[in-house]
């Protein structure tokens, strides 16, 4: 006992000592850009920016008569709350959209204990573990058991860490694992590293996981077999642009009029605004803004080389220095090094890898040699350029994968190795690469090479959607091009549109405006496709994909104009409030997405709305102030700061109400009074005791759906008038809790997973009333649907949600059933359905072959 007492006491002292270093070494976020040395770093507290992760889920357009709790959405939510409702994520994003910056974020908060708040409950007790993939497989090294995690990473602490004290704090699932960059694992090492991780997952299950990757890194399933859900990164809003411009513009100590006139050319310049869109280029335009007096050069490829000017030349000419490289050595130096990772699938080499590299090359650059050694110019690039660093011992790295690829692709260009990115055009890590050796090489350069992609995607069918798309986005960066290989390159991309996918939608909306003129109007799409299309534009956003979406407004699908409502802050509010939102509202039964002041106000100028989402930190007052309470019919709260209902009690119209990531909200007492139909609770971690729900009792309530950690169903005998119940709990139903759902005498439309359902079976109780059957098979490759067929005998309807594959043959023989709705390309024996049956399923995604 007295052993245990200290080892306890180590672990707990050397716990506060590692959050102390945890807490130092990621307070400070770096802004690359800032060519003052004194701005380069901020603090992590005031620089951070909260942006919204969107779950990577089908969106697909469901018929209006589904059941009112039978349509998932795809609400998005803070980044930093991703582990507040989810256990394990998958996180994509592009280059620069901050999930580096989100990692160091939670690993602070975590750090930081006695600081946490209750939207940051489940990060309280734990221990963060920032484990960055390009270090941790840096030489193909070992991949590290946790005892091992420390020293990996080189953390400075580790000799005194305690043995034995990392596989305590996970096996009492007390960890926060942050897993940085995926896609920075050389293609052929990712499997391993899978494996890695899922024995760590096996070995220690309790603790948070979020792993961050580039989209098109690992494919969409990588970890459903692991139960992760799968994150993306949204770009910055309008709002966020603009924090983050005054932000910046109030670190460097610039004229704070500079930073509005920025941005007013972002919102009145399409090309300007979007490439602002994540923190990384939103950083170097707020720098050559400055550096330039207001002037700014068109296009990535110019900001780049702009960015590179600013970095390596102007950094120089104002410092003595003992070695002295004009900008175009140190691109030539620093493009071979790049080059090198790129080829060997790296995002970090060896010193003495770089040092060689540079050796190498010297005997060519006698200009260069004569400064010092390889390993004092490798020294100087270090310190100097702005652009290589040192991020562990012995080890060198660019300051961000985005420089890397930019100057790849140069060595690239000058080398004519036009061969060897186009066989390497279908691995993630040389996406980039090749976009940028577009605008590098020459006007018949680039036609070899997109031609090369053209032809290549033609002939390997399994490779081809992506090559095509691929070539498509490149010519963004051909402002000169043969229009015969330009034409070749559009009409191959053509064959891809209309999206039939959520994952097509966003593909197309990666090429930017210039795939605007081929997404077609709503004249003989399918409600899907539709759908998708509107998606893609409004992705794209600004003023260039307006008119295409005008066309949509008056569309007689609901789920249609519902996903032209949720994108307004990709819009200037006034304008598309003019143009979209005013039409939405009129045509009735459209929810509009509000997330700023200015959206509300607007809304509450227009004065039709009946339907309305409020996603984001707007405060009671301010919905109170702005929502007539004679209009509203349908409420959505999302993610925001709420933790009292009392602001809703005069909206007595109020039939539908959805609370969803109100992280804070522990009771609905204040609910009384409100004759509420449909009452929707979704991941509202405080509210445990759902027995608040009896201030309710009397009201008209039809249906409801429960939050994921409700335990008691006693209450559900307070409302006989049910008729639609959405169960999805986290926790077994007992059989006493099943008694309170059988015994709803109205009861006949059902929500529930496949837990649930495995629970009905196994426990032989049949549903003989339910008519109308939801069943959400979550992260599992399929589902078996005899339990379904056993338990619901009097079923007419069956939705089947989020499952890879489903064989439809056990549905055959059920007596009943008329109509099946699935959310899944990859269906089995549906021929085997009779006549009867009514088969609703997705388009198939567009084929490679």
């Amino acid at each position: 006992m007295e052993r245990l007492a200290s080892r306890t006491a180590q672990d707990a002292a050397f716990e506060q000592q590692y959050a102390r270093y945890l807490a130092t070494k990621h307070s400070r976020l770096t802004i690359y850009g800032i060519e003052l040395d004194e701005c380069r770093d901020w603090p992590l507290d005031t620089a951070y920016l909260s942006l919204e992760a969107t779950p990577d889920t089908e969106i697909s357009a469901l018929p209006d008569d589904l059941p009112a709790l039978g349509r998932p959405t795809c609400a998005p939510q803070p980044a930093e709350q991703a582990l507040a409702g989810h256990e394990r994520v998958l996180l994509r994003g592009v280059a620069g959209s901050g999930k580096t910056t989100l990692v160091q974020w939670l690993a602070v908060s975590t750090a930081r204990q006695e600081e946490l708040t209750g939207q940051l409950a489940h990060l309280m007790g734990r221990v963060a573990f920032v484990l960055p993939l390009r270090t941790l497989t840096r030489s193909g090294a070992r991949l590290p058991v946790p005892n091992d995690f420390l020293s990996a990473v080189g953390c400075p602490v580790t000799g005194s860490q305690p043995p034995g004290w990392a596989d305590r704090v996970l096996a009492a699932g007390r960890g926060v694992l942050l897993i940085d960059g995926v896609d920075e694992v050389p293609e052929e090492e990712r499997a391993r590293t899978r494996r890695w991780l899922a024995d760590l997952l096996a070995a220690f299950p309790g603790n948070l996981w979020l792993v961050t990757s580039r989209p098109s890194a690992v494919r969409d399933d990588w970890l459903a077999g692991e139960d992760f859900t799968e994150l993306t990164l949204s770009p910055m809003s309008r709002d966020n642009i603009a924090v983050f411009v005054r932000r910046w513009h109030g670190s460097a100590g610039a004229d704070p009029a500079l930073g509005e006139a920025l941005l007013s050319s972002m919102r009145t310049k399409q090309d300007l605004g979007r490439l602002a869109t994540n923190p990384l280029m939103c950083a170097l335009i707020c720098a050559l803004h400055r550096e330039r007096r207001g002037f700014l050069p068109r296009g990535r490829k110019a900001l780049y080389d702009a960015a590179l000017s600013m970095l390596l030349e102007r950094r120089d000419r104002e410092r003595e220095l003992t070695v002295e490289l004009d900008e175009e050595s140190q691109v030539e130096l620093l493009q071979r090094l790049a080059y090198w990772l790129i080829r060997n699938g790296r995002a970090e080499m060896e010193r003495t890898d770089a040092v060689h590299q540079l050796e190498r090359l010297l005997p060519s650059m006698p200009y260069v040699a004569a400064q010092g050694s390889a390993e004092e110019i490798l020294r100087h690039l270090l310190v100097r350029s702005g652009l290589l660093r040192e991020p562990a011992v012995d080890a060198v790295d660019f300051v961000h994968r985005t420089f890397q690829d930019y100057l790849g692709a140069r060595a690239a260009v000058e080398e004519r190795d036009f061969d060897v990115l186009v066989a390497h055009a279908h691995m993630d890590q040389w996406e980039d690469v090749i976009r940028m050796a577009v605008a590098h090489a020459r006007a018949d350069e680039r036609g070899r090479l997109l031609t090369g992609l053209v032809q290549r995607g033609d002939l390997e069918p399994g490779h081809r959607g992506r090559l095509h798309l691929l070539a498509m986005a490149c010519l963004e960066h051909a402002p000169k091009l043969d229009p015969g290989v330009r034409a070749e390159v559009e009409r191959r991309a053509g064959k891809l549109i209309p999206p039939r996918t959520q994952a097509e939608s966003r593909e197309l909306a990666d090429l930017g405006p210039i795939v605007l003129e081929l997404l077609p109007g709503p004249e003989g799409l399918d409600e899907n496709c539709a759908m998708y299309t509107v998606e893609s534009a409004c992705l794209i956003g600004g003023d260039a994909a307006l008119p295409g979406l005008v066309r949509y407004r008056d569309h007689e699908s609901r789920a249609v104009r519902n996903r032209l409502g949720y994108h307004w802050d990709r819009f200037d509010t006034g304008a598309y409030a003019s143009e979209v939102i005013r039409h939405l509202l009129e045509a009735g039964r459209t929810d509009v997405v509000v997330r700023t002041p200015d959206e509300l106000a607007t809304l509450s100028r227009l004065g039709s709305y009946t339907d309305v989402t409020i996603s984001g930190d707007l405060s009671p007052a301010q919905i109170r102030s702005s929502l007539d309470e004679q209009k509203l019919r349908n409420l959505e709260v999302r993610h925001g700061s709420v933790t009292d209902l009392g602001f809703l009690g005069p909206y007595r119209n109020l039939h539908r109400l959805h609370l969803q990531d109100c992280l804070e909200l522990s009771s609905l007492a204040s609910l009384q009074g409100i004759p509420l139909g449909v009452l929707v609770l979704n991941n509202l971690p405080a509210l445990e005791d759902i027995s608040s729900l009896r201030a309710l009792a009397g009201a008209p309530l039809e249906c409801l759906f429960l939050p994921e950690n409700a335990r008691d169903l006693s209450v559900l005998a307070e409302f006989p008038s049910l008729n639609e119940l959405r169960l999805m709990l986290n926790s077994p139903v007992s059989r006493e809790n099943w008694r309170f759902v059988t015994s709803l005498p109205k009861l006949d439309s059902l929500f529930l997973n496949l837990d649930e359902l495995t629970d009905l079976a196994s426990n032989g109780i049949r549903l003989e009333k339910m008519r109308s059957v939801a069943l959400v098979v979550q992260d599992r490759p399929s589902a078996d649907l005899r339990d379904v067929v056993a338990v619901f005998p009097g079923m007419t309807g069956l939705n089947v949600y989020f499952v890879e594959e489903l064989d439809l043959a056990p549905l055959a023989a059920h007596p009943r059933l008329k109509r099946v709705n699935t959310f899944t390309a990859r269906l089995l024996n549906a021929h085997e359905l009779p006549v009867g049956i009514h088969l609703v399923a997705p388009a198939p995604p567009h084929s490679d072959e």
